[in-house]
């Protein structure tokens, strides 16, 4: 072993190569989202929404009975939005895949992010409750004064529990200006 110092250009070169590693790193990291869904779709293996429609197909639809699902929006006081669902209320036969459409309008003069958090009544009926698409499942960006509607498709399980007529899908949606820490 050499007693002798590091020379700056060996110090450089490190950490040149150190750092490109980091990038390299995060380049892959990065790219795996993307590279994990086309495999994804290549395959068939790990597309959930692929995966919740062959569930469904495999599910035997119980015609005998109905429940009747109702659904409401709410805003929180701060924002300027309109969120309303296309539908107040529909019948339903437990084991079939059901799609309804809530809409919103941006009223608040800027561009904005906003965020949808669903809530199903009564709580003993959330386990059998399954949306396949959602647009609570992600951020939803909206330009100033768009309104456009927004999907959801679900199948109540046919296991649920025959004391359940009547189930409560709620959302509440909340814009950016909502968010915890940006009302500063």
């Amino acid at each position: 072993m050499s007693d002798a110092p590091a020379k700056p250009d060996d110090n450089k070169r490190l950490t040149l190569k150190l750092l490109g590693f980091a990038l390299g790193s995060f380049a892959f990291g990065f790219a795996l989202v993307p590279l994990y869904d086309v495999l994804c779709d290549l395959t068939g293996f790990g597309n959930q929404k692929l995966l919740a429609e062959q569930r469904l197909t495999t599910e035997t639809p119980d015609d005998s009975r109905s429940i009747t699902i109702d659904f409401i929006a709410e805003l929180p006081s701060v924002g300027n939005w309109t969120f309303r669902p296309m539908v107040g209320s529909m019948k339903v036969h437990p084991g079939r895949l059901y799609e309804t459409e809530f809409l919103a309008h941006n009223l608040t003069g800027s561009v904005q992010i906003a965020q949808a958090v669903p809530n199903i009544a009564p709580g003993r009926a959330a386990g059998y409750f399954r949306k396949t698409e959602c647009f609570c499942f992600t951020p939803q960006k909206f330009g100033v004064d768009e309104q456009r509607p927004m999907p959801v498709r679900f199948v109540v399980d046919p296991a649920i529990p025959r004391s359940v007529d009547r189930i409560t899908l709620s959302y509440t949606f909340y814009d950016e200006s909502t968010r915890v820490g940006s009302l500063n």
